[in-house]
């Protein structure tokens, strides 16, 4: 995007404003992984304890600092990502005890980074960051994962695109102009 998506502005609102409030609107307990000197005016801030590891080190240092068991991780990129998709994850999480990850494969590919992760996803999360490894999915087959298929995530009324995210401003023009 060449610029910080967090402040990219779709639809006259920041990327970050519009999760904030999409997180906001199924709990109180938001937080945002990044530089606390950067995000701390919008919410509490945690830091990477492996730093410039990727997503996959955002997620473990959010799971190691999180008191909930269940913990919604919500990209700022993906900004169609509502608040009725968010409660239908959490509630899929919670009838799914055993699962480490709730996560939707939809749009071609795993939606790691709008899914549910159990606390204990952190020891995976920890022990591959520890060993170089960063692909989130690629943990996929060490823990218990409930995969949300995207004909069911149609059935309830999702449909794929919700999960199209901006990488360039070319698709944030795009997506500007509709």
């Amino acid at each position: 995007m060449g610029t910080d998506k967090a402040f990219v502005v779709l639809d006259g609102r920041t990327l970050l404003a519009r999760m904030l409030d999409a997180a906001r609107s199924v709990t109180r307990d938001v937080w945002i992984v990044g530089d606390s000197m950067k995000y701390a005016p919008f919410a509490q801030v945690v830091e990477d304890i492996y730093p410039g590891c990727g997503p996959l080190g955002g997620i473990h240092a959010a799971l190691r600092a999180s008191p909930n068991e269940l913990n919604m991780v919500l990209a700022v990129d993906v900004p169609y990502a509502s608040p009725a998709l968010l409660q239908y994850l959490i509630t899929r999480a919670k009838s799914s005890p055993s699962a480490a990850i709730t996560v939707p494969r939809a749009a071609g590919g795993w939606q790691p980074l709008c899914a549910v992760y159990r606390r204990q996803f952190a020891d995976a999360a920890e022990k591959a960051l520890a060993e170089g490894q960063y692909k989130i999915d690629a943990l996929f087959e060490q823990v218990a994962v409930e995969a949300i298929a995207e004909e069911e995530l149609e059935t309830a009324g999702f449909a794929p695109r919700i999960f199209r995210n901006l990488n360039t401003p070319e698709e944030l023009a795009a997506a500007n102009n509709q």
